[in-house]
C-alpha cells in the first residue's frame, strides 16, 4: 500500500511542489490550505491531490482535519509541516498581534500538526517528520524578529522529536530554504530581487522543486539514519 503523506500549506508555492513530488514518488498525498478555496480547487483539479481546509494555528481544527484525512486515506506516515505566514515589521514597530499571529501559525502550528499523528507513528513503529524552517531562522533577518524566532524554534522541535522518536522508527528533520522563486518572492520589485540574488553565491533564486527533492529524500526509507538534521538549501548564502 502507498504511504500517506500530509503537507500543510500544500496547495501553493513550496508546499505545492512538495505535494506534487511526493505524489510522483508514489505517496497518497493530502494538502492543507487556510483560506484560498479557488486556488486549492485549481490545485486539486490539476494534480488530483486532495486538499483540506483548516488553520494550522488552531489545535482542534488541526486534530479534526487530520482525523478526516486519516478516515479518507489511512494513517499518516509522513508529515511535512510547511504552513507559514509573515507579518513583517521592524521590532520597534511590531505589534503584539503581529508577534502572536506568526508564533501561532509558524511555531504552535508545527506542534498542532505533528502532535495528533505522533501516537499513531509510535504505535506503528514508523514515521517521517519534515519541518520547513528558513535561512532566516538560522541567521535572523531585519524586520522579521517574529518569523525568525518561529523558524529557529522549529529547529528545536525537530532536534527534540528526533531523540524521542528514534527508538520508535520515527525521524524528524528540517529543511531551511534560502530565497526561492515562489509567487511571493517573484512579486517583490525587480530591484529588490536583484539585491537578494546578489547576496547568493549561486547567482540565482532556488526553485521550489529543489526543496521538494530534499523532502522526498528525507521521507524515504533511504534516510532512516538521518535524524535531527537540518538541510540548508540556500545556494551557499549562509552556513551553520
Amino acid at each position: 500500500m502507498a504511504r500517506i503523506a500530509l503537507v500543510t500549506g500544500g496547495s501553493r508555492g513550496i508546499g505545492a511542489a512538495i505535494a506534487k513530488a511526493l505524489k510522483a514518488e508514489g505517496y497518497e498525498v493530502a494538502a492543507t490550505y487556510a483560506g484560498n478555496d479557488e486556488k486549492a480547487k485549481a490545485f486539486t483539479d490539476e494534480t488530483g491531490i486532495k486538499t483540506y481546509k483548516w488553520n494550522a494555528a488552531d489545535y482542534e481544527a488541526s486534530k479534526n482535519g487530520i482525523a478526516q484525512v486519516e478516515s479518507d486515506l489511512g494513517p499518516i506516515d509522513v508529515v511535512v509541516a510547511n504552513a507559514g505566514i509573515t507579518r513583517d515589521a521592524p521590532f520597534h514597530k511590531m505589534t503584539p498581534e503581529q508577534w502572536k499571529e506568526v508564533i501561532d501559525t509558524n511555531l504552535t502550528g508545527v506542534f498542532n500538526t505533528i502532535h495528533p499523528v505522533w501516537p499513531g507513528m509510535r504505535e506503528r513503529g514508523f514515521g517521517r517528520i519534515v519541518v520547513i524552517s528558513s535561512i532566516n531562522g538560522q541567521k535572523g533577518q531585519f524586520g522579521q524578529v517574529n518569523y525568525a524566532a518561529t523558524k529557529a524554534g522549529d529547529l528545536g522541535i525537530v532536534k527534540s522529536l528526533a531523540q524521542e522518536g528514534a527508538g520508535k522508527g520515527i525521524t524528524a528533520n528540517a529543511i531551511c530554504p534560502g530565497y526561492i522563486a515562489t509567487e511571493m518572492v517573484m512579486a517583490v520589485p525587480e530591484k529588490v530581487r536583484e539585491k537578494i540574488v546578489s547576496q547568493i553565491p549561486a547567482g540565482r533564486l532556488g526553485e521550489p522543486e529543489e526543496i521538494a527533492r530534499c523532502v522526498t529524500f528525507l521521507a524515504s526509507d533511504d534516510a532512516g539514519f538521518i535524524n535531527g538534521s537540518t538541510i540548508s538549501a540556500n545556494g551557499a548564502q549562509f552556513f551553520v
